[in-house]
């Protein structure tokens, strides 16, 4: 926005309304048999697909319907929209999706089987849509690790909790949702014209590093 783009975002439980000018709202529930993006413009340059969803249990407390329930929101509803948006993407000048990971899916935590179940099958699906739409459209994804924000709220509930994850990574601090943004933003723009199919690890050093 603050570059001049207009946004089109979406919302599901909570009504969200706009009071900035290039920035606007619409009810969209992913997990409906038949989703409707017909709010979009003729044209779009970029797609951002970001549901949000931490449940982190024992694998042997997870029941089967609910690894089903995580993949319906992180895979099956990315396809949806993403098959309503093709034909809005800018194929010709190098439209842009985006989609998100997390860092688990690579580095293998405790209580995160339900999360990295889906979130490596969304990786899979990166890299395939990557190779199937080049070159007119560039894939690629975003892994992080713990970001502050509401959908965290409860694992970042006191200060002791956000010191003890920040001292996990590298740099020994929590992620922002600022730090987030960028790299959407960075995926979205031509200045990230030449990468595609990639997983860009944005996660504090925590996928790589061990200090």
């Amino acid at each position: 926005m603050a570059n001049g783009h207009k946004v089109i975002g979406t919302y599901y439980k909570d009504t969200v309304v706009s009071d900035q000018q290039n920035l606007e709202y619409h009810y969209l529930n992913v997990q409906e048999e038949e989703v409707k993006t017909d709010f979009l413009p003729e044209s779009i340059d970029g797609l951002i697909y970001c549901p949000g969803s931490i449940k982190l249990k024992p694998f042997k407390r997870i029941k089967p319907q609910q690894f089903v329930e995580d993949f319906q929101l992180q895979v099956v509803g990315a396809i949806k929209v993403i098959q309503n948006a093709l034909p809005n993407l800018k194929a010709d000048s190098g439209g842009s999706i985006v989609m998100f990971s997390t860092v688990a899916v690579q580095s293998g935590f405790n209580f995160h089987t339900q999360v990295s179940a889906s979130k490596g099958a969304v990786e899979g699906l990166i890299r395939s849509l990557a190779a199937e739409l080049a070159p007119g459209i560039r894939v690629n994804g975003i892994a992080p690790s713990m970001t502050d924000t509401p959908l965290a709220s409860s694992l970042l509930s006191n200060q002791q909790k956000k010191e003890a994850n920040a001292e996990k990574h590298p740099l020994k601090r929590i992620g922002t949702p600022e730090d987030i943004a960028n790299m959407a933003e960075f995926l979205l723009t031509e200045k990230s014209s030449w990468i595609t199919g990639q997983i860009m690890h944005v996660d504090g050093g925590m996928s790589s590093l061990k200090v």
